[in-house]
């Protein structure tokens, strides 16, 4: 994320973040996690409503749901959308191949075709992923 921080001193950016655990957002260790992204965020320079938008979806695990809050987090044109976990991600390619996609908590990215290789992710979608 360091590329973004000189940009946040420009402009202000809109970000998604799309999760599509099977937890709900009232679970301790989606609010957990939730937490220390956001510290990550504020770390980096990122202050939700100062030079970034977050824009939350939880489906808790339901196909219908997760489908339909993709297409909505790409509709509203974000710079950025991320997403943790697997049960999002094809629903999101789906849904646009421009707006990147970034990941965590996957463990065969490359596996599910998600990615193409860990050099090369291409098209939209890249992670953060164990060696």
């Amino acid at each position: 994320m360091a590329a973004p921080r000189a940009r946040a001193e420009q402009s202000q950016i809109r970000a998604a973040r799309g999760r599509a655990y099977a937890l709900s957002a009232n679970d301790p260790q989606s609010q957990n996690r939730n937490a220390a992204f956001l510290q990550a965020l504020q770390q980096s320079g990122w202050i939700v409503g100062q030079n970034v938008q977050i824009e939350y979806r939880w489906s808790a695990g339901n196909e219908d749901d997760t489908r339909k809050y993709a297409a909505e987090l790409v509709a509203l044109a974000p710079d950025v959308i991320f997403t943790a976990g697997s049960a999002a991600i094809e629903p999101l390619r789906r849904a646009t191949r421009t707006v990147p996609i970034v990941f965590a908590l996957v463990p065969d990215p490359i596996g599910a075709g998600f990615v193409d290789s860990r050099a090369r992710p291409g098209g939209n979608v890249t992670g953060f992923y164990p060696v």
